[in-house]
Formats: C-alpha cells, structure tokens, sequence
C-alpha cells in the first residue's frame, strides 16, 4: 500500500474537510456502540423489571442515538465526497502536467491508451478508495477497537472469541491481498491494452474501411476484450470466494457465542441483557473485519492503479531544463551543428544522425534532402530540442542549446511537423494557437501567406468555422496550410517545415514560397528555414541543400552546385523530373 499512500499528497489542499470528515466518525461509532448499552438496560430493567416507562425513556434515548448517527453520516458524506472529487482532480491535473514535461523522447515510450487509463481509470480506483478511507475504511477499525473494549467489560470470556478469530482473519486477508494485488494489475494492464487498440481503431476508422479490414480489427478487438473479460472473472471469483468465507468465519462466532454466552446465562453467571449486549458487541468487533475484507478488492484495484500512476508522475523528461538558463533578446537565428551524433535509446543505441556538422545562417533557407529513413525529421527536431544530441553539441546564435530557456528557445522556432494535426475549434482558434493575443489582421496575414485564405473564405462561416477533432472535416492540403499559418503566425527567428508541403501541388507551393519571402521581407525578420522535403522540386531555391545518406551528410550546396558535382543528387533530379538541363558552351 506504500504507492497508494504516496498519492495521499494530492489530499492536503482538502485536510481541513478530511479532518472534520474523520473527527466525525468517532461521534458516529460512539453512537453506534451505545446502542447494544441501551438494549441490555431495556431487557435487565425495563422487560424483565416490567419497567415500562425504562423501555419508553431507553427506546426514546436509542432513536436519539440512530439520528444522531445519520446526521453526522451525513455531513461526513458530504465532506469525504468533496475532499475525494477534488483529490481526483488534482490528481489528474498533476498527470497533465506531467505528460506536458515530457520530450519526444519520453512519448516515443508511451502510448496514447496507456495515458488515458491512467488518466480515467486508474484515477477513478484511487479516488473511490479517499472516499472509502474518510468514511469505511477509518469508520472499521474504530468501530473494532470500540466494540472489542466494551466487549471485554461486558463479558471477558466472549472477548477470547475475538481473540482467535481476529489473527486467522488478518492472515486470511493479508493473503488474499497479495493475490488480488497482482490479478488487479495485470487487469489494468490488459485494460491499457483494450484502450490501446480501440483508440487505434477509432483514429484510423477510414484506413480499415479504405483497406476493408473491418473483420480483421473487429477479431483483433475481440482478442483483447476478451482476455480482459477472463482476467476480470479470475479477480471477481477471487473475492467470490473471500466473502463467503469471511461471512462463514462470522456467522461461526456468532453460534460460538450464543452456545458460549447461552451456557453462562443459564448457570447464572451474566443475565440475559449481558448476553444480548456482548453478542451485540461480537457482532460489531467482527463485522467491521469483514467490511474491510470486503474492501479488499477495491484496495487492491486502487493499490495497482497507485503503482501506474506513480510510473508517470516519477518518470524524468530526458531533456531536462538548464540550471542557468540563458535567453537571447536579439535572436539573430544562426544554427549551427557540430559533430553532432544521436540515438533514440541514448548512447547505446544505433545512431541515426552520424557527426553532423552544418550551418545555417541568419536569413538562409536550408533544404534537406535524402531518402526516406535517413534522418531529415530526427535532425529537424533536435532543434527546437525535441531531443538532445547524444554527441557534440548544436548552437543558436553561438549558445549551447541546452544552456537556452526551453520555453523561450521552443518560442522562437516555429515548427511545421510532417502531419499537421489541429484541435477542435474555429480555423481562428487553430491559426492562434501559438499566439493567441494575435490580431485580427494578423491571424489573416499569416493565412494569405500560408495559402489558406482562399479556402477559408469560401467556407460559410469563415475563420469562424468550427473543424471537428485533428481538423477531419479538412483537406490534407488544408490542414497543412493552416498548420503553416500556425506556425508563421508566432513569428520565428527559425522556421522548420518538415515535410509539410507534400500535400499540396507545385503551383500553391511554389505561391507559398513566394508569399513566404515576401512576408519576411515586409517584416524585415531574417527567419533562417529549414525545410524538409521528399520533393526536389521544392528545394530548387535553397540556399543551402543538405543531402543525407544513412545518417550522414553527404553533400552540401546549392542546387546547381550538386547538380554539377554530385552523382546521387543527379539520381534523384532525373528520378523526379527526368534529365537535368544541359547547359549551352558558346564558341
């Protein structure tokens, strides 16, 4: 239980209507425990004593007692319910927040099933579980204790009954804990699974339709349902089996101490109230045993819940913030790469990048060329520090990226990623995201530039037209155009476009490479750019072409510098536009 502790922290903001809520539960189980007091006085001196105005005085006193009872159920009902809904929310916030902090690296690691059910599921298991602590679960052992104490002034050789009963108890449960702890989280995690798939099938609904595999990922989800299914019957048969055997252990002691109790009665040694009262007392010091056995498997639910919340709440973002962060009040945009090496497993990993050295300079468009699989993407986000090199270092304006202000840096340079995704909301709404004190005129601005204004003024309602969720209800061409938008919109001293005109044709890019440089010009914001491209057509105006192979640079210039000089470049010109243009010797 050491993990499901750990997230009692999330509690403190509501400790003043936890505390209430359990100062409660002693006047309740005070109350409570008077109640077999009383009806041994209605018995020993109102029935037998034929006393009627005892058992009318003693009754009214009992009736007095239960609402009493109620009432302060009531209120702790109320205090637990919202000292647990809010831990719930901090909770999840907490997960939020966390997520947030997370690099590429930490995501690449983590599926998007597995955030949601320990955002949903697991929270809820351990929120119900604050719920049961503030009421249940601190109301049992009291009650226990309570009723044992009276028990024993009531008739010391009934308490010897709870004296065996209570060890074969606790070792009954603590064993049966052990076992559910375990079928739990492997519940949870075939729930992770089922999550997995489904959200899976959900994003990609019309690839299967498109490829007609419906039959296929409906079998796929059965698979998963149902492995979930028979491990959530092992865990209900488990408890199946508990609570009968508690109520057996129970109902033993209670015909123990009636045979017990009856034996003594009837030799005189206690009178017939006594035994009522200590029965009474048996029962109350044994069934809270039983209620927190009953507990078991919502605490070891929530237990396991607690271990994989606590595995994204501990987990680190391996691109940690500076100690000493630096920021650059005039970014001029210089990147430059030195020797650089990296690896998605760190450094043991096979590197993608291989001593890569470049510059870029202020103003400078860098295209990056290469074959699919050969590292453009990975060396574009190294940049914005996505990632963190694993060898050498990369430089902004002659800073250390890991020595510059992560917002700050990631502020500065807008990126446009290979799938443009965009948020449910107005086109208005998604061209502000990165800045959304905008203006009007700008947010318009930057959609001319990007191409995108011709189409959102043909829609009804404009810039005020709501998209569905990841923008579905637009074109591929659309959505990177607003993307793009987007990402000018923020105004960077470094532009990274990865990919993101693939889904567009030459004429409205070769526009947007137009309106690109004139929207720079007007501003007289030298953007250095990077580009990505699988397109040669789109790097033709580069001043600088990097072309990758496995990794490495294998060239750099400009276009007409490694059309004339380099063989592989010319490979992949005459791939995509057939044979390049000779030029003309005049005599």
């Amino acid at each position: 239980m050491r993990s499901l502790l750990r997230l009692y922290r999330f509690l403190r903001p509501y400790r003043l209507q936890s505390i209430i809520a359990l100062s409660l539960l002693f006047f309740m189980v005070a109350a409570d425990l008077v109640i077999p007091r009383l009806t041994q006085r209605v018995i020993d001196q109102g029935i037998v004593a034929n006393n009627l105005h005892v058992v009318i005085t003693t009754a009214l006193y009992m009736v007095g007692a239960s609402i009493l009872s109620m009432v302060l159920a009531l209120v702790n009902n109320y205090l637990s319910v919202y000292a647990a809904m809010g831990f719930g929310a901090n909770l999840r916030s907490a997960l939020m927040r966390r997520v947030q902090s997370f690099s590429f690296g930490n995501l690449d690691h983590l599926q998007t099933g597995k955030l949601i059910v320990r955002s949903t599921s697991d929270v809820s298991a351990v929120q119900m579980i604050v719920i049961l602590s503030l009421r249940i679960l601190t109301r049992a052992p009291i009650w226990a204790v309570g009723a044992i104490v009276l028990l024993v002034f009531t008739s010391p050789r009934l308490a010897l009954i709870v004296a065996v009963l209570v060890p074969l108890i606790s070792v009954l449960v603590w064993l049966f804990a052990r076992k559910a702890h375990s079928m739990y989280l492997l519940m949870q995690q075939r729930l992770d699974r089922l999550n997995t798939v489904l959200q899976e099938n959900l994003a990609g609904i019309r690839v299967v339709k498109a490829f007609v595999r419906s039959v296929h990922e409906i079998t796929r989800f059965d698979d998963v349902n149902e492995a979930l299914m028979d491990r959530t019957i092992r865990v209900s048969q488990l408890i199946a089996v508990f609570m009968p055997l508690m109520l057996l252990i129970l109902n033993m002691a209670i015909v123990g101490a009636v045979w017990l109790g009856g034996t003594i009665a009837l030799a005189g040694g206690m009178s017939v109230g006594h035994l009522v009262a200590a029965i009474n007392y048996l029962t109350f010091a044994l069934f809270p045993i039983l209620l927190m056995g009953g507990m078991l498997g919502p605490l070891s639910a929530a237990d396991a819940s607690a271990v994989r919340i606590l595995e994204i709440l501990d987990a680190e973002p391996l691109v940690r913030p500076p100690s000493r962060p630096v920021k650059l009040f005039h970014p001029q945009g210089r990147i430059v790469f030195e020797n650089v090496c990296f690896g998605y497993n760190g450094n043991g990993a096979e590197p993608v990048l291989r001593d890569v050295s470049f510059n870029a300079e202020p103003g400078e468009t860098v295209a990056i060329l290469g074959a699919t699989g050969v590292g453009k993407s990975t060396l574009i986000h190294l940049i914005p520090r996505f990632y963190d090199v694993t060898e050498g270092r990369i430089t902004f304006d002659g800073i250390d990226l890991r020595d510059l202000e992560l917002h700050w840096l990631r502020s500065t340079v807008g990126i446009v990623l290979q799938e443009a995704v965009l948020f449910s909301g107005t086109l208005r709404d998604n061209i502000r995201y990165g800045r959304a004190a905008a203006t009007e005129e700008e947010v318009r601005a930057a959609a001319r530039a990007a191409q995108a204004e011709a189409f959102i003024s043909e829609l009804p309602e404009g810039y005020d037209t709501v998209i569905g969720q990841r923008g579905v209800t637009l074109s591929g061409g659309q959505r990177q155009r607003i993307a793009i938008a987007r990402a000018l919109l923020v105004k960077p001293k470094v532009l990274i476009l990865d990919d993101s005109t693939s889904a567009l044709d030459i004429e409205t890019e070769i526009r947007l490479q137009d309106a690109l440089d004139q929207l720079i010009s007007i501003s007289q914001n030298a953007t250095t750019r990077f580009v990505v491209a699988q397109r040669i057509s789109t790097v033709l105006l580069a001043d600088k072409i990097l072309l990758l192979d496995q990794g490495r640079i294998a060239a750099v210039g400009t276009h007409e510098q490694l059309l004339a000089d380099n063989s592989m470049y010319r490979d992949i010109y005459r791939s995509q536009l057939g044979e390049p243009p000779v030029e003309k010797v005049e005599l």
